[in-house]
């Protein structure tokens, strides 16, 4: 083969290896394109169905909160229920004992009956957590008890409580209301 056909043919390779490439170029930003929208369209895809998710889950949250407040408003509403049943015989009792008493003379058969109603309503109480404070001769403590007024008194020591005013009440263990007492003051002088 004579040189001038070599260098065509070496050219022709040349240029047919440089259209092959270009080809090769050109078709790569198609196929790259074409990726670039399936995988744009998957995303489009995703994200729709996130915003989906999202929408439900807010929706969801509201669902909740409302449930969530009726619950509480029901709870606060009918909370007392429990105690107020076990307070009906109380309320019962009182009624009997009231009509008896206006059919009757006997006051120590009335007596005896409103103790027994005050005992039945101290279950009722300490079925439900609550308890009296004990005061009478005890320390005086602020915590528990309230001083209405303070007295003389030669037989107790000083700051002790000598009256109970009012009974004081603790509910599970918390003051649901101090004792209203009178506290001595003792009149000895110590030389």
């Amino acid at each position: 083969m004579p040189k001038e056909e070599l260098k065509k043919d070496a050219t022709t390779d040349k240029t047919l290896n440089y259209q092959e490439k270009a080809k090769k170029v050109e078709s790569q930003p198609k196929e790259k394109s074409e990726n670039l929208l399936i995988r744009l369209e998957e995303k489009e895809r995703e994200a729709a169905e996130n915003f989906d998710k999202y929408m439900r889950a807010v929706a969801d949250l509201e669902n909740y909160k409302k449930r969530a407040g009726k619950e509480k408003s029901e709870l606060v509403k009918y909370c007392n229920e429990n105690l107020i049943r076990d307070i009906l015989p109380l309320a019962d009792s009182l009624e009997r004992a009231c009509k008896h008493a206006c059919n009757s003379d006997d006051f120590e058969a009335f007596k005896t009956g409103l103790k027994l109603v005050q005992e039945q309503l101290d279950c009722c109480l300490e079925k439900h957590g609550v308890e009296k404070i004990e005061a009478m001769g005890k320390d005086f403590d602020p915590n528990i008890h309230e001083a209405l007024f303070q007295a003389d008194a030669e037989e107790h020591e000083d700051n002790k409580v000598i009256d109970e005013i009012e009974k004081g009440y603790l509910l599970n263990s918390r003051l649901l209301r101090p004792a209203k007492v009178s506290v001595g003051k003792s009149t000895k002088h110590n030389d």
